[in-house]
C-alpha cells in the first residue's frame, strides 16, 4: 500500500488535466447534430448551419432564421475493478452519475448581395466526475470544467455551385478542482505520509477562428469541409495547496493547454427526399503534450512533487467515422438516425481516474416537426457506448467498465 500512496503525489495535476484540457469533446450541440451523431456538415441547414458550416448559410432559405436548443447529458457510473484480488476490495471503486444541462443558440441571416452573416453559442466540451472510494478520491476527488463558445461567422456566395464561410471562435472556460492526496516526505531519518490536497478556481477568455467550404458539383450531390482552429487555453485564477490540513500556498495560479484543432470531410446525396451523409473528422490532440502549472510565488518543497512537477501527456490525433440519414416522410414530418464510432486520444501509460476514456460507438436518432411556415420543433436522442478499457501503469492496474452518455436534445427554430 505504500507503493500506492506514493504513486499519489501526482494527484492534483492528473485531475487537473482534464479540467482544463477538455478531454470529452461534445460535438453534438444542436437537434439536429444529435440526430445525427454529428454527421451534420455537408448537410447542414437552418439557423444551425452558423455552427456546423457557415458556407452552407448561402442556401438557407432567404430569410432570418434562429434556433433555440437544450441538451441534457447523462454521464454513467463507472466501475473500476482492481486486477489484484488481495488488494481489489480496498481498490475497487465507481463514480457516480452525472446529470448535465448544454444550451445552444443559434442565428443566420437573409442573404445580402450573396453574403450572410451568422451567430452560434454552444457549449463544445465540459465534464464532471466525482469518485466516492478513498482509493479513487487520490487521484478525483472532483472536479468540474464549463466552456462555452461564441462564433460569429459570415459566408459568401462564389456561384451557385460553391461557397466560403468562417468566423472568430471566442471561448470562455472555467473550472473547479478539489484534489485530496497523500505526499511522502523524509523526516527524521524515515519516511511519513502526509495528506496533501488543492483548492483551485481559474478562469479565461480565448480566440480562435473556423473555416468552411462547400461545392455542389451537381445537384443531388455536396461536398464540404470545415476546420475549427487549435485554441490555446491559459487559465488563471488562485490555488490554495494544503499539507496536513495546514494551508502553506494562497496564491495565483496559471496552466496552459490547448483546446485542439477540429478538421471535417463530409459529403451527402439526396436521392429524392432521403440525405444519406458521410463524414470523417480529426481532432489533432497531440499538440497536448505536457501539462505544467505556473505559481505566482514559489510552491513549499515539501508540495512541489505533487503539485508543481511538469506532467507528460502525449496525447495522440484522433479519428471519426460518422453516418447519417434524414428522410422527409412528408412536407411536415423529417426523421433521422445516425451510427458513428470515436477513438479517444489519451495512452495507457497516462489513463487515470479523472478520465478513464476509451473507444466509443454513438448511435442516434430524432424527429423534427414542421408547425407552420415559420416554426420548426423537434427533439432527438444520442447514446454513446464506451468500450470496458483495461489499463496498466504507474498508478492503475485495472478495468474501467460500464462507461456511457446519453444525450436527449430538444429545440425549437423560428424564420423571419
Amino acid at each position: 500500500m505504500t507503493n500506492i500512496i506514493y504513486k499519489t503525489t501526482a494527484l492534483s495535476l492528473l485531475t487537473s488535466s482534464m479540467l482544463f484540457a477538455s478531454g470529452y469533446r461534445l460535438p453534438e450541440s444542436s437537434m439536429n447534430a444529435t440526430a445525427l451523431a454529428a454527421a451534420y456538415v455537408a448537410n447542414a441547414h437552418g439557423a444551425d448551419t452558423a455552427y456546423y458550416n457557415p458556407a452552407n448559410m448561402v442556401f438557407n432559405d432567404n430569410a432570418n432564421q434562429i434556433e433555440g436548443d437544450l441538451t441534457y447529458i447523462n454521464l454513467s457510473k463507472i466501475t473500476y475493478t482492481d486486477s489484484q484480488a488481495a488488494r481489489a476490495a480496498l481498490l475497487n471503486s465507481q463514480s457516480g452519475a452525472e446529470n448535465l444541462f448544454a444550451p445552444s443558440f443559434f442565428y443566420t441571416s437573409k442573404d445580402y448581395d450573396g453574403i450572410r452573416y451568422g451567430f452560434s453559442m454552444t457549449v463544445p466540451g465540459g465534464l464532471s466526475k466525482k469518485w466516492g472510494s478513498a482509493f479513487a478520491k487520490l487521484f478525483a476527488e472532483e472536479f468540474t470544467l464549463k466552456i462555452i463558445e461564441f462564433n460569429p461567422v459570415m459566408a459568401y456566395k462564389v456561384n451557385d455551385q460553391f461557397s466560403i464561410g468562417g468566423g472568430l471562435r471566442m471561448i470562455y472556460s472555467e473550472g473547479i478542482v478539489k484534489s485530496d492526496g497523500t505526499t511522502i516526505t523524509a523526516l527524521s531519518g524515515g519516511l511519513i505520509n502526509k495528506p496533501a490536497g488543492r483548492d483551485m478556481e481559474a478562469d479565461t477568455i480565448e480566440y480562435g477562428y473556423n473555416l468552411a467550404l462547400t461545392y455542389k458539383p451537381v445537384s443531388p450531390l455536396t461536398i464540404a469541409a470545415t476546420y475549427r482552429s487549435n485554441v490555446d487555453i491559459n487559465e488563471e485564477g488562485n490555488a490554495k495547496l494544503y499539507l496536513s490540513g495546514t494551508k502553506l500556498y494562497d496564491g495565483g495560479a496559471s496552466v496552459e493547454v490547448p483546446l485542439p484543432a477540429v478538421a471535417a470531410l463530409a459529403l451527402s446525396y439526396d436521392f429524392d427526399g432521403t440525405v444519406l451523409e458521410l463524414e470523417y473528422d480529426r481532432t489533432f490532440w497531440s499538440t497536448y503534450k505536457t501539462l505544467d502549472f505556473q505559481f505566482k510565488d514559489t510552491v513549499p518543497l515539501a508540495l512541489q512533487a505533487a503539485f508543481d512537477a511538469p506532467k507528460q501527456r502525449n496525447w495522440q490525433d484522433t479519428n471519426a467515422f460518422r453516418v447519417g440519414i434524414t428522410h422527409q416522410v412528408n412536407k411536415k414530418l423529417t426523421i433521422m438516425g445516425a451510427v458513428a464510432v470515436d477513438e479517444n486520444p489519451a495512452p495507457e501509460e497516462n489513463i487515470g481516474f479523472e478520465l478513464p476514456d476509451s473507444d466509443a460507438t454513438l448511435f442516434s436518432g430524432g424527429v423534427r416537426y414542421k408547425y407552420s411556415d415559420a416554426i420548426e420543433i423537434g427533439a432527438s436522442i444520442l447514446y454513446d457506448s464506451k468500450d470496458e478499457r483495461r489499463v496498466q501503469n504507474a498508478e492503475i492496474d485495472g478495468t474501467f467498465k460500464d462507461a456511457a452518455a446519453l444525450l436527449i436534445s430538444t429545440g425549437i427554430s423560428y424564420k423571419f
